[in-house]
């Protein structure tokens, strides 16, 4: 048996499953987040191993036998969250979480600087580490000189588990201090950013054995003694594991709370002027590049709540797939990283009339961010990224109007995936199969079951170019009254 658990930002999902990937069973435990000041996002290392603990209790209840043939633990986690830890291992303060924006002048100060880029292959984004560390160094001074160990928060878990200060190349990606062609730590980029080599954790592959659980820990647990713990990875690298995204031509999108476009690459390559993110894949060998908007699924949502409407009840009466409409949204709710790399840019409605109603906005926020997601498109392809096969996963994708509508936008056949397990928590399943038996990732790491392939509307597509065409107008607009 394998586990997979993915750490999100609201909670801890764990996967059971055997060797040939049928899944046994799943649990899940939520985490709470802080917002004390605007802007700021934090969460209490300690209530991750409260949630993988709970979850952990209700499998040991439905599952005590399947569980005692656990063989290796693999983990996925969300990136970029400075965990700041003391010699003796314990955290100095809450985790600064990756939809953090208290650090963009730390992070425009970094940018600014030749090297970071050069270094990192990577724009230096506000929700990145390396700024966030350079905020506590101001801010918290006294924080920063005690400050032994800098780690990321899956990471946190590894060394709850294992007692090793480790971290994969796909999540060290994410700190604009790794060397992401190298895939090693860049001294120049730490030098320049105030930080020191022994602050950082020790760098594996993701399908990398980090060590074996910690006995008094697995008798705690109810786990049986040696079972061997898998660095693991990123959550948009290790969801890549999931869906079988490892090869160039390989991707997916992704319409969660915020929006993922990813294709794979066999070689490094970057472009941080597009802001496109250049990442090492959790695999060894392999990378990905990705374009992301902060808010997807989540501009539906902001919808909702001012509106009183379910997401699903102001999509209901959309109808069949048509020409756009003459409402415009800009999806910036929360600033935005693709193509703009802008914190303080925020969303805003044009063209309203005073007939339109709450479907009307529904249709202009998906509108909205179905463009966003063009422009990532538009930065991959500036890199010379091209997706062959497409992926479309996320809540988001229940809407079969938001699906043909995207898919028309960017003019690119989407699958979608049959029922079943091909996320996240899969992939980091896949990747302690992968380090516990030495399996290679190409033949564990398959593409799910298609269900469906959804193609772009060709009718409609010369109208959906022109109303992009002018919706790129909506950002500089924005930005002069910001």
């Amino acid at each position: 048996m394998y586990l997979g658990i993915d750490l999100g930002t609201s909670g801890a999902r764990l996967l059971l499953t055997d060797g040939a990937q049928r899944v046994i069973a799943a649990a899940e435990a939520p985490c709470s987040v802080a917002h004390p000041h605007p802007g700021w996002s934090e969460q209490d290392p300690q209530g991750w191993i409260e949630a993988v603990t709970a979850a952990l209790a209700e499998l040991r209840t439905s599952h005590a036998a399947e569980l005692a043939a656990l063989k290796g633990i693999g983990f996925s986690g969300h990136m970029h969250g400075a965990v700041l830890l003391d010699a003796a291992g314990a955290p100095l303060r809450p985790c600064i979480l990756w939809n953090d924006t208290r650090s963009h002048l730390e992070a425009a100060a970094l940018d600014a600087m030749p090297v970071m880029r050069e270094a990192s292959a990577n724009a230096v984004f506000p929700g990145f580490t390396a700024p966030k560390l350079a905020w506590v160094k101001i801010h918290e001074p006294e924080i920063f000189a005690r400050t032994a160990t800098v780690m990321l928060p899956k990471d946190f878990l590894l060394l709850w588990m294992t007692g090793r200060r480790v971290t994969d190349m796909s999540d060290a990606a994410g700190t604009s201090w790794l060397d992401v062609a190298a895939r090693r730590w860049s001294e120049a980029a730490l030098e320049a950013s105030g930080m020191r080599a022994e602050q950082m954790p020790d760098l594996v592959e993701g399908s990398e054995v980090v060590g074996t659980l910690r006995p008094e820990l697995a008798a705690e647990l109810g786990l049986p003694a040696g079972v061997q713990v898998v660095a693991g990875g990123a959550d948009n690298a290790v969801s890549a594991c999931g869906v079988g995204a490892l090869k160039a031509g390989q991707g997916f999108v992704s319409l969660g709370t915020s929006g993922v476009l990813l294709a794979a690459r066999d070689d490094f390559g970057a472009d941080p002027a597009s802001a496109v993110h250049s990442f090492c894949h959790a695999v060894p060998g392999r990378w990905y590049q990705m374009g992301v908007i902060l808010a997807a699924t989540d501009s539906l949502n902001w919808l909702s709540r001012i509106t009183g409407q379910g997401p699903a009840e102001l999509l209901s009466g959309l109808g069949a797939l048509e020409a756009p409409g003459k409402v415009r949204f800009a999806p910036y709710l929360s600033g935005e990283r693709t193509p703009h790399n802008d914190s303080v840019i925020r969303a805003g409605f044009t063209g309203l009339d005073i007939a339109d109603g709450p479907q009307d906005l529904a249709r202009a926020v998906i509108e909205g961010v179905s463009f966003a997601l063009r422009d990532c498109q538009q930065a991959l392809m500036a890199t010379g990224t091209a997706l062959e096969q497409c992926l479309a996963i996320g809540g988001g994708t229940r809407s079969r109007y938001w699906v043909e509508l995207l898919a028309t936008v960017l003019n690119q056949p989407l699958d979608l995936p049959a029922k079943g397990e091909f996320g996240a928590a899969l992939g980091a399943a896949r990747l302690a199969i992968c380090g516990v038996t030495g399996a290679d990732p190409d033949t564990v790491m398959t593409r799910p079951e298609i269900g469906e392939t959804v193609m772009p509307r060709a009718g409609l597509i010369p109208a959906y170019d022109d109303a992009y065409a002018a919706w790129r107008a909506l950002y500089p607009s924005l930005k002069v009254l910001t």
